[in-house]
């Protein structure tokens, strides 16, 4: 028997940082073949995560058009999907997550009768509206993929509520603890890695550091506008800390926050809001280093930013990640003014709940989720591996 050729595919900054360490394990695994597709979802965050983490994509589909829809993005990425799975010829397919890349690599596999490796399975909110279409796009990817890698216990209990074989499920723990341990010694070893206009600003700066970020689409209008308003008036009330905020390139982002800051000038001299423009992974690393605490409603970082110590105030009703607010590392505000400033005004002002948060142990890994992944994908055999239009030559 040849090696096993394994197609990743992704499309998203986040994807590409979760999926680098299992890349790297795979094209390191002597009887495992890699093969990289990208769709380009999110074209200019994606390449400077892939140029960082050193992967060189073998195909990259380009599928984003200015003002897409959801329809066009989800139609677009099927259609062209068929042609690169048909050229390769996989044993498995890869994907992470919940985007709309992650459902249309799997039904497109499915369609082919190509086994379905879910990385990141089995999170849930139980609320299909929030976040979406994340939640729908991991519930139907469970559904058709054939082995789950669950990155906690309590992810793995989801899936097995819904049917899912308990012999299929392995938890793993998340590959970005792998990705973000590696890229701290990266940065720390190379600071050039890091945008100077963002270090050389904040290497002077002697003010306690609060980071934000906030793109989530069920937060678009008056959510944003809550969370702007929350931040502009905690900067006002407390110039001894500064807010920095990469602006997400979504434009019902930054309409958002562009409606409330308008009049403010928080990059005047001597402010404390920085609105930057979308950071890369590096540097996005060397902030979180860098934070005091962090607000935002970004799944990964609710995982990153406990692995650094840093508590993290989640701008989101609802979590897929629950297990953060159990274990103490996270809390769950909302995109509500009074709550945001509530919380953050606590941390500020009691030590003993500041380092309560900041010290409790990280529940989604300890950085060896991609070589348990590699191990599953070089030695599992699904129950049902029926007669199949692709698979490797070898």
């Amino acid at each position: 028997m040849g090696r096993r050729r394994i197609l990743v595919i992704l499309g998203t900054r986040p994807e590409a940082i979760k999926l680098a360490p299992i890349i790297h394990q795979i094209r390191q695994a002597p009887d495992l073949e890699g093969v990289v597709c990208v769709t380009g979802q999110h074209r200019e965050m994606l390449d400077p995560a892939l140029a960082f983490f050193q992967v060189q994509p073998d195909f990259d589909l380009n599928i984003m058009q200015p003002d897409q829809s959801l329809y066009e993005v989800t139609a677009h990425a099927i259609q062209r999907l068929e042609d690169v799975i048909t050229r390769v010829r996989p044993d498995w397919v890869v994907v992470q997550g919940d985007t709309t890349t992650t459902l249309m690599g799997a039904l497109a596999a499915y369609y082919a009768r190509v086994p379905v490796a879910h990385v990141e399975a089995g999170l849930r909110t139980n609320d299909k509206y929030a976040p979406f279409p994340e939640e729908m796009n991991r519930r139907l990817t469970s559904h058709i993929a054939d082995v789950h890698f669950a990155p906690t216990e309590r992810a793995r209990q989801n899936l097995l509520r819904e049917g899912i074989d308990p012999e299929a499920v392995f938890v793993t723990g998340n590959p970005v603890i792998d990705a973000l341990l590696w890229a701290v010694q990266r940065v720390q070893a190379a600071p050039t890695w890091v945008d100077p206009r963002v270090r050389d600003r904040l290497e002077s700066e002697s003010r306690r550091v609060i980071l934000v970020t906030a793109h989530r689409r069920e937060a678009f209008g008056e959510g944003l506008r809550e969370i702007s308003r929350a931040v502009r008036d905690l900067a006002i009330r407390h110039p001894d800390y500064v807010f920095v905020w990469p602006v997400h390139l979504n434009p019902n982002v930054r309409r958002a926050v562009v409606e409330v800051f308008r009049s403010h000038r928080p990059d005047g001299d001597g402010g404390n809001v920085w609105l930057l423009e979308p950071v890369d992974y590096p540097t996005l690393v060397w902030l979180l280093n860098r934070s005091y605490l962090v607000l935002t409603d970004s799944g990964g970082i609710q995982e990153e930013a406990p692995t650094l110590g840093k508590p993290v105030l989640v701008l989101r009703d609802v979590t897929e990640r629950p297990e953060g607010v159990e274990a103490g590392t996270a809390r769950l505000v909302g995109p509500h003014y009074e709550r945001i400033v509530q919380a953050v005004e606590d941390l500020m002002t009691d030590a003993e709940a500041y380092a309560q948060i900041s010290r409790a142990v990280n529940p989604y890994g300890d950085g060896r989720a991609a070589e348990r992944i590699v191990h599953v994908l070089a030695s599992y055999s699904p129950r049902s591996n029926p007669a199949r239009t692709s698979g490797s030559a070898g």
